[in-house]
This record gives C-alpha cells, sequence and structure tokens, in this order.
C-alpha cells in the first residue's frame, strides 16, 4: 500500500509538469493508467474467473483511452490562437483532470466488464450467497466509477491552482529549482485529503434491495435487501 501510495504521488507530480512535450504527457499517462489498471484489477469483485485475455483488453483500451484523450485536449489547446500563452499554459495544468477522470472510467469498465457479463455473488445477511446479479455488478462498476472520478479531483485541480498562486511569489521567482520539491509537497497534501474522501463515499460491501435485482434473486430470498462486495 505505501509503495502504491508513493508511485500515485510521483504520477500526480509528472501529470501536472508544466510545459510537458508529447513524449512526456504520454508517458505519464501510460504510467497512470497502467497503475490504475492494475489497482481495479486487484481489487475487483473476484468471486468469478477472469481470464488474461480479458485483462490485456481491458489495460489496452484503458492506456489507449487516456493517452488519446490527454493527447487530444493537449493539441486543442495549443491551437487554440484566442488564449495567451500565459493562459494556455493555465489551461494545460488543468488538462490532466478531465483526461484522467475521463480515461479512470474506462479504466473500470474494461478491467471488469467481465463482471457485467457473469454478474457477480450477493449475499444474504448471514452471508450465504443467494446468486450471481449483473443488476448488482453494474451498481459495483457506478460506485468504484464515481470513486475514480472524485479522487483526482483535488488532486488534479487544486495544486495547479496553488501553483499559479506560489509561482508568482518572490520565493520561488527567485529560486527555480524549488518549484518542483514545492510541488511535491503540495499534491503529497492533495493526495492525503482526496484518497480517504473517495474511498469513504461507497463502502467496499454495499447493499442493495432484493426487489431491484432479478426476479430470481428476489424470490431466492426472504430479506429486504442483500450485500455485494463492490471492490476498491
Amino acid at each position: 500500500m505505501r509503495r502504491s501510495s508513493c508511485l500515485s504521488e510521483c504520477q500526480v507530480v509528472g501529470l501536472l509538469l508544466p510545459n510537458q512535450t508529447l513524449a512526456s504527457t504520454v508517458f505519464w499517462q501510460w504510467l497512470n493508467q497502467s497503475h490504475n489498471a492494475c489497482v481495479n484489477y486487484a481489487n475487483r469483485n473476484a468471486t468469478k474467473p477472469s481470464p488474461t485475455s480479458k485483462f490485456i483488453q481491458g489495460y489496452l483500451g484503458a492506456v489507449i483511452s487516456a493517452v488519446s484523450i490527454a493527447v487530444g485536449l493537449n493539441v486543442l489547446v495549443q491551437r487554440a490562437n484566442k488564449f495567451t500563452p500565459a493562459t494556455r499554459l493555465l489551461i494545460q495544468r488543468f488538462v490532466p483532470f478531465p483526461a484522467v477522470a475521463s480515461a479512470n472510467i474506462c479504466n473500470v469498465v474494461l478491467m471488469r466488464h467481465t463482471e457485467l457479463e457473469e454478474g457477480i455473488d450477493v449475499l444474504d445477511s448471514n452471508g450465504n450467497i443467494v446468486g450471481s446479479s449483473r443488476i448488482a455488478a453494474k451498481h459495483a462498476l457506478i460506485e468504484t466509477a464515481l470513486t475514480r472520478v472524485v479522487l483526482p479531483m483535488p488532486i488534479l485541480v487544486l495544486p495547479p491552482m496553488i501553483m499559479s498562486i506560489l509561482e508568482k511569489t518572490s520565493l520561488l521567482r527567485s529560486r527555480p529549482r524549488m518549484v518542483l520539491p514545492v510541488q511535491g509537497i503540495v499534491c503529497l497534501a492533495a493526495f492525503g485529503l482526496a484518497l480517504p474522501l473517495a474511498i469513504s463515499l461507497f463502502p467496499q460491501m454495499s447493499e442493495i434491495e432484493t426487489s431491484r435485482l432479478e426476479p430470481e434473486i428476489a424470490m431466492a430470498t426472504t430479506g429486504k435487501a442483500v450485500v455485494y462486495n463492490k471492490g476498491l
């Protein structure tokens, strides 16, 4: 967990570096979505086996979508002639958020689409398996996708705003080498705020009313609700 957090922080710093080239944009988006793909796969609802081919397909789709969105947004910003260079630079700093948020949704769906096809186990109040539900799988993926949108919001929105203010101070103007360490500290603080906030949105063991599930599952239990593991 500690190594994963350190890697995530390094990715955030890399994604928010100013004046990025096409190669650096592709690299940091690839690294970020590769890490996310592994996290999504490792923390999926693993009640049903998933072949390696599915993982590879999902991984390639997630990475391609992330890189395409980020590069496409950067190209649009660079071609916007009505913006001054300073404004263009400021806008480019916010490009990682919509790129990462959109790609995170694609990543979750692509890495866990087997759950939508086969369903996930739902349990009664005693922990007994009632059945396998595609509807519960859909809810699990929606909740996880929303978490993946909220998670990068403070991380990729607050640091650009804070750094745009700090870089105008005499301290950083006279010491440009301090910009990267300061940005790292700001990103670390934002990451510490965002992670518990995003994870707390939905419990890992979520509950759903049996009346909202498939008829055969609703008939298999007398309970009004069942629980399922949505993953992280």
